[in-house]
């Protein structure tokens, strides 16, 4: 299993009225690698009550969690990282709070952010946005396909794609040069979501494999 295959991001408001745990039970049943926690609205002690049962969740599925922006909070509810943007906490401090130990994933749109995270010791990038999208306001223009590309060829660091991705794309994403996909809307909003983590899921995991297949037969 690739750890970055599908990476849905938890955030209720596009989740059509369902509880949070509902949905991340439903993701990780559709084959979710990561759960990333997303609430920026919470207060902080919600924040630990609800992550202390999706990291059970995920420990039990196998998969991984993240929470975003909250590097106490991932500390307080032993997650296996955080994820920061560019406005948040500069990756190199995130790295020293977080430890040696832990999953520090960081925003990048750029070639130049790229590298300056992969610098700042992050351990992997969440790319984009790919597509315009309407799950994140402050997203900037989409970078395109072209865009993944170039910091595919700058950075060997895993690349998590993000921003307008849906089942319609998700191919063309992964042959750009994405490990994965990090989709909200797609997965939250779906009338079944473990239906649609599913065939997302397989879409990425054929394309890797044809990709892999390619290579291996030059």
């Amino acid at each position: 299993m690739d750890l970055w295959d599908l990476y849905v991001i938890i955030t209720t408001q596009w989740g059509r009225g369902r509880e949070t745990l509902e949905l991340v039970r439903q993701a990780l049943q559709g084959g979710a690698t990561v759960i990333q926690l997303r609430e920026k609205d919470w207060p902080g002690r919600r924040l630990v009550e609800v992550g202390q049962k999706i990291r059970e969740l995920t420990w039990e599925a196998g998969a991984l969690f993240i929470v975003n922006d909250r590097i106490d909070v991932a500390l307080a509810v032993e997650a296996d990282g955080a994820h920061v943007g560019q406005e948040d906490i500069p990756p190199s401090l995130a790295r020293k709070i977080l430890g040696k130990h832990k999953i520090l994933g960081v925003s990048a749109g750029t070639v130049e952010e790229a590298s300056e995270a992969w610098r700042d010791g992050a351990d992997y990038l969440g790319v984009g946005s790919i597509f315009p999208t309407l799950t994140k306001k402050d997203a900037g223009e989409p970078i395109g396909l072209e865009g993944l590309r170039a910091i595919r060829r700058a950075v060997p660091l895993p690349l998590v794609a993000i921003g307008g991705i849906k089942q319609e794309n998700v191919e063309e994403v992964i042959r750009a040069g994405a490990d994965g996909v990090a989709v909200i809307s797609a997965v939250l909003a779906a009338e079944d979501v473990k239906e649609a983590a599913s065939r997302l899921l397989a879409t990425v995991r054929r394309v890797k494999s044809e990709l892999r297949g390619n290579r291996d037969g030059f």
